[in-house]
C-alpha cells in the first residue's frame, strides 16, 4: 500500500475494495451474505466501526474506523482474507454457471503473488481516503448511497438492501451502523 493510501490509527476512512478484474461476483445472494455476515462479525468481534457501506456487483464501499486500540488495516486484511476463502469455497460448492471462468480469473490473478496460494479475489489495497471534513464525509455518503441508483437497480437509495442507505432513512438495515457526530 502506498503512502497516499496509508491508514493511520484513530482515522475515519472512505474505502473501496474491488474484486480482481472487476469480476461481478456479488450478483448472487450467497456471496452477498458472506460479505454482510463478515462485516457484522468484524463489528462484533474485531473492533470495526461501520459508518456506511454499499455492496455493488464487483466492489464494496465502506466508511469505517477502528475501535480504540484496534488497527483498521488489520481488520481489513482479515476481512479480505476470510471473505476471499469463503467466496471461493461457495463458488466451488454452490450452483454457479460461471464457476470455471471465475475460478480461472482468481487463479490467474494469484499466480504473480507468491504469498497467495491458490486464488486471489480482492485487488491489492483499499483505496483508503481519510475523511478530514464534514463536507468530504457528506460527499462520500451521497456517493456510496447513490451507487445503486446510478446503476439503475433501485429508484431510491434506501430501497437497496445491501447498503446503509436504509439506516440513514431511519429504516432497518442489514447491519447496524455508527452515525457521524
Amino acid at each position: 500500500m502506498g503512502l497516499k493510501n496509508r491508514i493511520v490509527p484513530d482515522g475515519l476512512y472512505y474505502l473501496t475494495m474491488t474484486v480482481v478484474d472487476w469480476v461481478d461476483v456479488f450478483t448472487r445472494p450467497t456471496y452477498k451474505h458472506i460479505i454482510v455476515d463478515t462485516l457484522k462479525f468484524c463489528q462484533e468481534n474485531k473492533g470495526l466501526k461501520l459508518y456506511a457501506w454499499c455492496l455493488m456487483s464487483n466492489h464494496l464501499h465502506i466508511i469505517a474506523a477502528a475501535d480504540e486500540g484496534k488497527n483498521l488495516s488489520d481488520i481489513l486484511r482479515d476481512f479480505k482474507g476470510y471473505t476471499s476463502r469463503k467466496i471461493v469455497t461457495a463458488i466451488q460448492e454452490e450452483p454457479e454457471s460461471r464457476r470455471q471462468w471465475m475460478l480461472h480469473r482468481f487463479e490467474f490473478s494469484a499466480k504473480p503473488n507468491p504469498k497467495v496460494r491458490h486464488y486471489k479475489l480482492w485487488q491489492d489495497g483499499n483505496e483508503a481516503k481519510e475523511i478530514h471534513s464534514n463536507t468530504f464525509l457528506d460527499q462520500k455518503l451521497e456517493y456510496i448511497h447513490q451507487n445503486p441508483v446510478r446503476a439503475e437497480w433501485v429508484d431510491e437509495p434506501e430501497h437497496y438492501r445491501y447498503s446503509s442507505a436504509a439506516n440513514y432513512a431511519n429504516l432497518p438495515g442489514l447491519l447496524p451502523i455508527e452515525f457521524p457526530d
